[in-house]
């Protein structure tokens, strides 16, 4: 990668054998429990009650639980919204155990303090503690396991499960529990550790043709002495990493046995139903509301006005839902100058303006990038504008709550237990340790459950009431009430020398979120770079949308590179790889996109091509696609997307979020906008903001680069960001048209 001032990236793949404290211990019953403890000593003896129904605390990383049935329970502390997470960290823990995949449950880690994702946060924190030196490693676990127990990082986002609990505690987890398992069996058997072999839960003595599973040492294995560096397994020895293992959380999917947070039928529990509305403009609050004929309508219980929202208790949901419909609430005036989507985008443009050739924040910078557009052959100038997004998962906002004798529980499906525990603490009064939230199947978030609120208001209707309540946010809801991706302008400068290379680039937005590097095109290399932010007033909260930056940034450096290939006379995919020659593994990845897409093949009348690269989250992802623009309107016919996350895991499942997320960005690129007006958004449901339709969707091809020891990288979030560049890049090479606003469809109206 090009050497550029900016936030470093340092590599992300910890080790820890280098700092893994592993305690065991026997289950009731009978069994054996292996964990990965993030201090000294034996966390087992407080965790197995816990575990097997009781209550215990001790921050634990990571666990491996084999039973007297012979079945290997893996205890994961991230989330499952659809991404495979639950599966994978399965999978990786049971490779380095040899375990038989077929004997592989999952179980979700309470969110009670016990488990913190002390990689996750270094990752996010301050990544260049990661992979330090043996030294002052445990000082750098130690302050961020407080760290992590302090900020509640139990959190399932940025496409970390796997780069960091995965990799650094599923599979050390597993080598121990292995090496344990062996220990107890050479001890029984009398003979060499070495060689006793391991495979599908069974262990092996070819010499003497003794053979056991697992379940028959499980107790035994407690007592051994436990290796704190267990080595872990190279490529070569993989057995279940790297292949495309079934997912465990399916059947129940498909057979409708799922549980996710609407389903919360708590045992022996009557449930009320509440609907709610909040404020149509942020920072308002309710002034008056005239509630009568709500009052009379059947099944309702109660009518709340809680100042920030209001809420209609009812004997069912519809109930409460068509009493609030009636409902005539007067909200405060907004303070906000911010009325219309205009008025954001003209709040942008003053900020942007202000900032000037050299104002505003530094970002990244290389060389003299004022001085080289000042002395260049040619100069390219470009402005960018991406709307306000929603994320609109397919499962309603929904949280039910009980708050009975100075205990609190909420079901709900959330990317952040124990920020919500936290967060329901404070808004109750009620003590966190007597606070159970509990977390089942996500039906997808995109960013969109990394927040308590919804839960906090439900807890607030169930205190106010005396009632256990189910809270649901109609859809309407949702899409105006929510958090949201922001709108964003980018403005973008390029010198160009005399054999149209890229000499200077230069660039100015009005936000800067996560990841910080996001708005770099630090692959490339450019000889003279200036990117800058000037930060300006956005009216809409915000919340990670997928990829987040990435989202808009891929998007605008893309296209803008498109356009300097064009100002060139170049073509698109040999324009970028010659500025790739510093970045193998990038050059690599388009390359194999424009193999598999037949690059440079004459295109068929009416149908033209574009491509596009963006690194993120650890992983490099290149697209191309087809639109046939025969009709006027662009028909997207085919994707094909190479993507290299180091070492890709599940291929089949990686696959899948990679579809996923080309789908989720195309569907952004052609439909997504929210519009302001006086202050509030008016898009409400699927009617106005529209998603991809199966008869629109292209085909997809996609393949994978196992690049070798490199980090891994993310799954869930990088397929997205190449989505809309090669897209709008493919319309501008069929048209001539350059779009550098979204949506798409509405300028093909």
């Amino acid at each position: 990668m090009n050497d550029m001032t900016q936030d470093k990236k340092p590599s992300r793949l910890a080790k820890w054998s280098r700092r893994g404290f592993i305690g065991a211990g026997v289950l009731a019953g009978g069994g054996l429990l292996i964990g990965v403890a993030v201090r000294p000593g034996n966390p087992i003896g407080a965790l197995a009650p816990r575990v097997a129904g009781g209550a215990g605390e001790q921050l634990i990383n990571s666990w491996v639980k084999i039973g007297l049935d012979n079945i290997v329970t893996a205890i994961v502390p991230h989330c499952e919204m659809g991404q495979g997470a639950h599966s994978v960290l399965a999978q990786m823990l049971a490779d380095e155990l040899d375990a038989d995949w077929s004997k592989v449950q999952v179980m979700q880690a309470p969110a009670d303090g016990t488990y913190v994702m002390t990689d996750t946060a270094r990752m996010f924190v301050a990544p260049f503690t990661l992979g330090a030196a043996d030294w002052i490693e445990p000082t750098w676990n130690g302050l961020f396991t407080q760290i992590s127990k302090a900020l509640d990082v139990m959190i399932t986002g940025g496409s970390s499960s796997i780069r960091t609990t995965g990799q650094g505690q599923m599979r050390v987890a597993g080598a121990a529990a292995r090496q344990m398992l062996i220990g107890a069996a050479a001890d029984e058997w009398g003979v060499p550790a070495s060689e006793i072999e391991t495979r599908d839960s069974t262990l092996i003595h070819k010499a003497t043709g003794k053979s056991a599973t697992y379940a028959e040492f499980a107790t035994a294995a407690a007592d051994q002495p436990m290796d704190q560096t267990p080595v872990l397994k190279t490529p070569d020895q993989y057995r279940l990493i790297g292949k495309s293992k079934a997912r465990t959380d399916i059947p129940s999917k498909v057979n409708g046995t799922a549980q996710f947070g609407i389903d919360a039928v708590p045992e022996g529990v009557t449930l009320s139903y509440a609907a709610t509305v909040r404020p149509p403009v942020p920072g308002t609050r309710v002034a008056s509301m005239d509630a009568a004929q709500a009052e009379k309508m059947g099944g309702v219980l109660q009518i709340l006005n809680m100042g920030d929202f209001v809420a209609v208790v009812a004997d069912s949901y519809w109930q409460a839902q068509q009493a609030l419909n009636t409902i005539d609430i007067k909200w405060t005036e907004g303070e906000s100058a911010i009325r219309t989507t205009q008025d954001q985008f003209d709040a942008y443009a003053r900020a942007l303006d202000e900032a000037g050739a050299a104002g505003g924040d530094l970002v990244a910078s290389k060389g003299d990038a004022l001085a080289a557009l000042a002395s260049a052959s040619t100069v390219i100038e470009a402005e960018y504008k991406a709307p306000y997004l929603a994320h609109a998962p397919m499962e309603p906002i929904n949280c039910t709550a009980s708050v009975q004798d100075g205990r609190c529980d909420v079901w709900t499906s959330t990317q952040v237990p124990l920020e919500v525990r936290s967060e329901l603490s404070a808004a109750t009064g009620i003590a966190k340790e007597d606070i159970t939230v509990h977390h089942p199947y996500l039906g997808g978030s995109f960013g969109r459950r990394l927040e308590a609120v919804y839960a906090v208001m439900t807890a607030r209707i169930a205190q106010a009431t005396g009632y256990p309540i189910k809270s649901v946010w109609s859809r309407e809801e949702d899409t105006q009430k929510a958090l949201y991706r922001p709108a964003e302008l980018s403005r973008f400068k390029a010198g160009l020398d005399e054999n149209g290379a890229l000499a200077a680039y230069d660039n100015v937005f009005t936000h800067r979120d996560d990841p910080k590097e996001a708005s770099v095109p630090g692959i490339y290399a450019i000889p003279n770079t200036s990117v800058r932010v000037a930060e300006a007033e956005r009216h809409l909260p915000f919340a990670a949308w997928r990829s987040v930056d990435h989202s808009q940034h891929g998007w605008f450096i893309e296209s803008f590179i498109d356009e300097a290939a064009h100002a060139a006379k170049a073509d698109p995919y040999e324009y970028r790889l010659a500025m790739l020659a510093e970045a193998p593994r990038h050059a690599a990845v388009l390359k194999k996109v424009a193999e598999i897409s037949d690059w440079s093949a004459p295109r068929s009348e009416g149908r033209s091509k574009g491509i596009a690269i963006v690194e993120s989250f650890g992983s490099i992802v290149a697209q191309v696609i087809e639109v046939d623009m025969s009709a006027g309107k662009p028909r997207m016919t085919n994707v094909w997307a190479v993507c290299d996350a180091g070492y890709v895991v599940n291929p089949d499942g990686f696959k899948n979020q990679i579809e996923g997320g080309i789908v989720f960005g195309l569907t952004a690129a052609m439909y997504g906008e929210l519009d302001l007006v006086d202050g509030a958004v008016k898009q409400s449901n699927f009617h106005d903001y529209k998603m991809l339709r199966m008869d629109e969707t292209p085909a997809i091809i996609v393949e994978i680069i196992n690049s070798g020891d490199v980090p891994i990288g993310g799954a869930g979030e990088p397929g997205l960001p190449p989505a809309a560049p090669a897209l709008t890049n493919a319309i501008f090479a069929a048209t001539g048209k350059r779009l550098r606003e979204l949506p798409i469809a509405k300028q093909f109206a």
